[in-house]
């Protein structure tokens, strides 16, 4: 079924179109992505279709019981709203239900009137059948680290709004998701969660994202916007590459074709045919359209390699650093949380280390000690008298933003000197960066964010350090800047130390990880970041089967009274709800578990159409017994 239908839809940018004549559709359940570098409108087109803008012609149409859910790249918010407040501004009255429901939950025993009002909101829970859905919230809130939902909006740090933002598209009672850069600023993973979310998700997706790994794990189709167009490929962008590549090459040979018969042409009409025949006007036409047509442009291959600059036999050593930072007031140490524990390490020639942790771990914290920004509590830091740093900050800053494009990159280089010893010029090199014709001569206020870093990018590049250490480089970079910058990355023979939540970019440029633990501790991790996720995913479900065996073996053995007793008490701890739910999983699981034992024979069948359907709804039945089973023995715990 269609939820979204875009016709015939234009944009006019500040000079020129963005897109124009944009048509197609969102089908039921359907993962799209919207590709294309920065300056194309991915961002307006989502910002149309969400209603933020209006079209300059064409339609918008929405399927009435459908619903839109959309989070832009930067959060609009009350500062004075409460977090409860802000996820639950949807008039969805489900979800006026379930937000009323968690504050009376709160205040339940403060005063009788809340028990009252908790009775009415439990039956409104069971005649709604909203169990499952508030379990869903709750779930997502956890998820996401959205603990206290009476702090203010105002109150939260860049990385938490963006949360928040997030998980109120999430918890809406909507049939379409539009998301804009849905994985800046969430930790990996948070993103790994992400990425399975929508995955299973029965409703539409339609996102903005750089994340290569996302969008082969999420995408069903890839549309591309380019030159004005869009244009739809089928599958995930593993699959829209090699439908590129084939394209280009079909596209190059049509090219050469078109050059061979023109080059015939261009001698006939040199020697000036007359044009009295209808054969001969017509011909004449037909080299006009070939000779003026949108010519083939294959994309640039740019490997970015300056001069490197030597690095001693000492680079860089930390000997015992650490840093806490006060949760409280007061210089008692118990009123201190360890960021960074006790940590040692001598830098070498040619390491290329990823940085690896939740939100809120350190990670920035220990670059600003590297750098020397930053004190470190207790420790010392022994620099290289060769070492030269070159520092990517989130939030770079630039002193003068009256500065045009070009004069801000002659600032640095004047002439820039590649490995191989050739000289180029500032202008070619910011044409081969992005920056084409105009833009090297307007201010730098002109700029849009992304195109703000990716210039500050190249300035610090130019400066040629050799101890490169660069913190969230791929937040508002498209992916053909990113394919550039691991290029350099690539052949880059200094140190390099990166933290990224972009775990494609991560495997390619690193291949050794610093993982920061939540308790301040740092350990090693030599290998690939995707390799240590794999790593931690098997833990966890290796520690999930040892406790359900151990939840299982604890079943079987006869209570004695006082532990019968014992038992009671705990389950007065849950509350109604969750006695409601544990009852409910214990009806559930066995039923799945029933049904996946049946699926087993169909899955031996001869025929290929039984066989995959059972395939598919055992891998289904699996995926929710894993969190059923995992919320069974939480409840259980307690009950």
């Amino acid at each position: 079924m269609n939820l979204l239908s875009i016709n015939n839809v234009s944009k006019i940018g500040r000079e020129k179109p963005l897109f124009t004549e944009v048509t197609f559709g969102l089908q039921e359940g359907e993962k799209a992505a919207l590709i294309g570098r920065n300056g194309t409108g991915k961002s307006t087109l989502l910002s149309t279709i969400a209603g933020i803008f209006q079209p300059d012609t064409g339609t918008i149409i929405m399927n009435k019981d459908a619903g839109l859910s959309f989070l832009s790249q930067n959060p609009v918010f009350n500062p004075e709203d409460t977090i409860r407040e802000h996820i639950f501004k949807s008039n969805s009255p489900k979800l006026q239900i379930i937000r009323q429901y968690m504050e009376v939950c709160e205040n339940l025993g403060s005063a009788p009137k809340f028990q009252v009002k908790f009775e009415e909101l439990n039956k409104k829970m069971e005649d709604g059948n909203l169990w499952n859905y508030e379990s869903q919230i709750s779930s997502i809130l956890s998820t996401l680290g959205i603990i206290d939902l009476n702090r203010k909006m105002k109150e939260l740090s860049g990385g938490m709004i963006k949360k928040v933002a997030l998980a109120q598209v999430l918890v809406e009672d909507t049939k379409i998701l539009l998301l804009d850069e849905p994985t800046n600023h969430l930790d990996i993973n948070t993103i790994t969660w992400l990425q399975k979310y929508l995955h299973d998700t029965k409703r539409s997706v339609l996102m903005v994202t750089h994340d290569r790994y996302f969008l082969d794990g999420v995408c069903t189709n890839i549309y591309e916007l380019a030159r004005n167009k869009i244009k739809m490929y089928e599958g995930n962008y593993s699959q829209y590459l090699e439908k590129k590549e084939k394209e280009a090459e079909i596209e190059a040979n049509t090219e050469r074709r078109i050059e061979s018969v023109l080059r015939f042409e261009r001698d006939w009409l040199l020697r000036g045919p007359c044009a009295r025949g209808t054969k001969a006007k017509a011909r004449i036409q037909r080299d006009e359209q070939l000779i003026n047509r949108e010519k083939f442009a294959a994309d640039k291959g740019f490997t970015f390699e300056v001069k490197g600059r030597r690095l001693g036999g000492k680079v860089l050593e930390l000997h015992n650093i650490s840093k806490n930072y006060p949760k409280g007031f007061g210089d008692n140490k118990e009123n201190f949380t360890p960021v960074i524990k006790s940590f040692s390490y001598k830098f070498t020639k040619g390491e290329k280390i990823g940085i690896f942790g939740n939100n809120g771990s350190g990670k920035s914290t220990l670059l600003n000690i590297i750098t020397g920004n930053l004190e470190p509590d207790t420790g010392n830091i022994d620099l290289g008298i060769n070492t030269s740093f070159g520092y990517y900050t989130q939030n770079p800053v630039f002193e003068n933003l009256n500065l045009t494009v070009l004069e801000y990159i002659k600032e640095t280089a004047e002439q820039i000197e590649r490995k191989d010893g050739t000289i180029i010029r500032p202008e070619k090199f910011l044409e081969e960066f992005g920056f084409e014709g105009k833009i090297q001569y307007s201010p730098v206020s002109s700029l849009s964010g992304g195109e703000r870093k990716r210039l500050y990018l190249v300035r610090l590049l130019l400066q040629n350090p050799n101890f490169l250490i660069l913190d969230e480089p791929t937040n508002d970079f498209d992916i053909f800047t990113m394919n550039i910058l691991e290029q350099f990355l690539m052949q880059y023979q200094g140190c390099l130390l990166l933290v990224s939540h972009d775990r494609y970019f991560m495997d390619k440029c690193a291949d050794t990880m610093f993982i920061l633990e939540d308790d301040g501790s740092i350990s090693g991790f030599v290998g690939k970041c995707s390799e240590y996720i794999e790593l931690k995913t098997e833990e966890e479900k290796e520690d999930k089967k040892i406790k359900k065996e151990e939840s299982a073996a604890s079943l079987n053995k006869p209570a004695a009274s006082e532990n019968s007793s014992n038992q009671s008490e705990k389950k007065q701890k849950l509350s109604y709800k969750e006695q409601k739910e544990f009852e409910q999983l214990d009806l559930e699981i066995p039923e799945l578990e029933s049904e996946q034992k049946k699926l087993e024979a169909d899955l031996g069948s001869s025929d290929f159409a039984i066989q995959q359907k059972a395939a598919n709804r055992y891998k289904e039945i699996a995926d929710l017994l894993e969190v059923k089973y995992a919320r069974w023995e939480e409840l259980s715990e307690r009950a």
